[in-house]
């Protein structure tokens, strides 16, 4: 591999742990993508009823636990007996694994400080309970690996949130990109943007330049990946974690 494709090749960011392999957000997908050795991993977090940080995408149990309950009504105590086993996705192949909360990921994380956390606040806990609750005790919660987050969201108004109250990284997921979009960005400066490849329609354009690093989601192939290293992505998430380490290190290795 020439040189100019190794430097275009983006990091890996394991999208909510080695979701391909165990189900998303849960400590078994976070162990397994840092063991196979991803520097970057991002995650989502919901509040409990009280209060607690906890590993969830959805603000519901249906797709992940099969039950039609509504977490950000639960309890830490009673989310933590729910099973998120994916049965739909894995067939049954798992029996208990467990909702995770924020303390016990940044346990995981601290044996593992060379790693980066993105860690993204999701829009119902922050319509919910407000951006200043969630954004306390998110930032609480994580203290001790603090040097290893991003803390990221889609809600702008919650990045600028962050940015202003905390002394941590700060990314934004994009809506779209777009003139209005871009404009946002410069007035904002943050550390991260985040953006679906699917929003990104023109093929061939680099990405827009200024103090964030680019790391671009969904994406599934190494072809795709060194596409978008070409037009300024520094990081590509996936949760193709096994199959995607396994391709960039076969190209690493003809340097």
């Amino acid at each position: 591999m020439s040189a100019a494709i190794q430097q275009q090749l983006p990091d890996l960011i394991a999208h909510r742990g080695n979701a391909a392999e165990y189900p998303e957000n849960t400590l078994p997908a976070l162990r397994s993508a840092l063991e196979l050795g991803v520097r970057h991993i991002a995650f989502d977090v919901q509040l409990s009823a009280d209060r607690q940080p906890m590993l969830l995408h959805d603000s519901t149990l249906a797709r992940t636990a099969g039950l039609e309950l509504h977490a950000l009504e639960m309890s830490s105590q009673e989310l933590a007996v729910v099973a998120v086993n994916e049965d739909r996705r894995f067939n049954k192949r798992f029996t208990d694994i467990g909702i995770p909360t924020l303390a016990q990921a940044v346990n995981v994380l601290e044996s593992h400080p060379a790693a980066t956390a993105f860690v993204q606040l999701k829009r119902a806990s922050l319509r919910a309970f407000g951006h200043e609750l969630v954004a306390r005790r998110v930032c609480e919660v994580l203290k001790p690996i603090a040097r290893q987050c991003v803390l990221i969201s889609a809600d702008l108004a919650a990045v600028h949130h962050l940015r202003q109250v905390s002394p941590y990284r700060v990314g934004w997921v994009l809506p779209d990109y777009s003139t209005v979009s871009a404009l946002k960005c410069e007035a904002l400066a943050p550390d991260y943007l985040f953006c679906d490849h699917q929003l990104l329609t023109d093929n061939a354009s680099r990405l827009w330049r200024g103090p964030w690093r680019w790391a671009i989601y969904e994406v599934s192939s190494r072809s795709q990946a060194l596409a978008l290293g070409k037009r300024g992505a520094r990081l590509v998430q996936t949760m193709l974690v096994r199959e995607m380490l396994r391709e960039f290190r076969s190209l690493q290795a003809r340097v």
